[in-house]
């Protein structure tokens, strides 16, 4: 393999540094993930693409140059490049070893590695070997997270799972800075909380895909379109051999009815596609981390299985972008970004359904249960209120109540209200 095909994405090599524009924003959430660049095992950053998975490689790369390792020990290698795809991983590594860095620590830097054939035997090998090389990869499909390597790397690896922008880091982002303490004790400026809510209206109408921040107004949109088609395209459609029509009707069908139970009957009649075909393409949307479900709350796992799921889609903005949009969608934008963040939180959301409904159940370590109800409106229906009440009578581990508003801040028959701002920046 010819070493000048890896030069390009090694620039630091020949200036010493990592060129600013790769640099990104400091993410806080994720100082583990740099930090887990100090010890053995395998670093596996996984997650949607362009949710800045990259941008976190190059900031460990960032660090490691400031702590005085060499820039030829640091190899970063993007498998989607076209140049490298006659190269295998021996290849690579092996020309890198013999004419960049022959006998010291490297650390190897794979970005996209589903790209390359028999990355887990390959990664394992030079792991068991007991070099002391450091390894950190990453790719846009949870697919990593099971089915590759979950027998050939146990015990091998520390994976991290890298989501769109929190609402905090978007405000973080847009410069803005919440004092936690302040929150907690209700002390803020006016004017701090009206550009809090302004940028909450963006949010939920943009989503939080780092670069599209930063973009023009008028070019977000399509930012977002373009997102949309490489994920669809390059890490579902291409990676599974699939129908290029049907799986976009099917993606975008999902997209509009988002916050909605998925009833394969009514897909298959809406688009004409097979019960099978439905469900594949579902789960390949899934590990793709375009869509996420979540089941009916029961401690019968039967029960739980048989009932329909409800599907909510990775970034309010994607949707907005490429999905039909109604008047009603405000409430939906809102269920959907608390989905999102209670997943950013690593928690297990369900729904429950009897003759009331409540969105969100959590069962937590202890084994209570907390209930939500998103309810992005200040006249707060009935039924929000008797959908918890009657979880609550039905499930006696049930500790919290809540319900998520727009501004409507209060406890009220042992339910809480809050709003959504306040509640994503707890």
């Amino acid at each position: 393999m010819d070493v000048t095909k890896l030069v390009e994405w090694n620039p630091w090599w020949e200036s010493k540094e990592v060129p600013e524009e790769l640099k990104g924003r400091h993410r806080p959430q994720y100082n583990q993930l740099i930090d887990s660049v100090g010890i053995k095992e395998i670093t596996i950053i996984t997650g949607v693409r362009r949710s800045g998975k990259s941008t976190l490689m190059y900031q460990i790369i960032d660090g490691l140059l400031k702590k005085g390792i060499e820039p030829k020990q640091i190899l970063f290698v993007n498998l989607e490049d076209k140049k490298l795809i006659k190269d295998n991983l021996d290849d690579i590594y092996a020309s890198y070893k013999e004419n960049i860095n022959l006998d010291k620590k490297t650390y190897v830097f794979l970005d996209e590695i589903h790209k390359a054939k028999d990355w887990e035997s390959w990664i394992r090998k030079k792991y068991d070997l007991k070099t002391s090389d450091k390894f950190v990869i990453s790719g846009s499909c949870s697919y990593l997270l099971k089915k590759e390597y979950s027998t050939l790397l146990t015990g091998r690896n520390i994976t991290f799972e890298v989501l769109p922008l929190s609402f905090e880091e978007f405000l973080l982002f847009k410069n803005i800075a919440i004092d936690k303490n302040n929150l907690k004790k209700g002390i803020m400026l006016e004017k701090t909380r009206i550009g809090i809510l302004k940028n909450l209206g963006e949010y939920l109408k943009l989503g939080g895909f780092p670069e599209v921040v930063f973009k023009q107004e008028n070019f977000k949109i399509k930012l977002l379109e373009q997102y949309f088609d490489d994920i669809l395209y390059k890490d579902i459609v291409d990676r599974y051999n699939l129908n290029n029509q049907k799986a976009k009707d099917l993606a975008l069908y999902l997209m509009t009815n988002f916050t909605s139970f998925v009833s394969l009957r009514n897909l298959r009649n809406s688009l004409q596609m097979s019960y099978d075909t439905i469900k594949d393409y579902l789960s390949y949307y899934k590990e793709a981390f375009l869509f996420f479900t979540i089941d009916h709350f029961s401690y019968s796992f039967k029960e739980q299985k048989t009932l329909a799921s409800k599907i909510y889609c990775i970034d309010n903005g994607l949707r907005n972008a490429v999905g039909f949009k109604f008047s009603q969608d405000e409430g939906k934008l809102a269920e959907n970004c608390v989905l999102i963040q209670l997943k950013r939180q690593g928690k297990q959301p369900y729904y429950w359904k009897n003759k009331g409904e409540v969105d969100f159940v959590i069962k937590n370590k202890n084994q209570s249960l907390e209930a939500i109800n998103v309810s992005y409106t200040d006249e707060i229906e009935e039924r929000e209120i008797k959908g918890l009440k009657e979880f609550k009578n039905q499930f006696k581990k049930t500790k919290q109540l809540t319900i998520i508003t727009k501004n409507t801040e209060k406890e009220e028959n042992k339910i809480k209200y809050i709003p959504l701002w306040k509640w994503l920046l707890q």
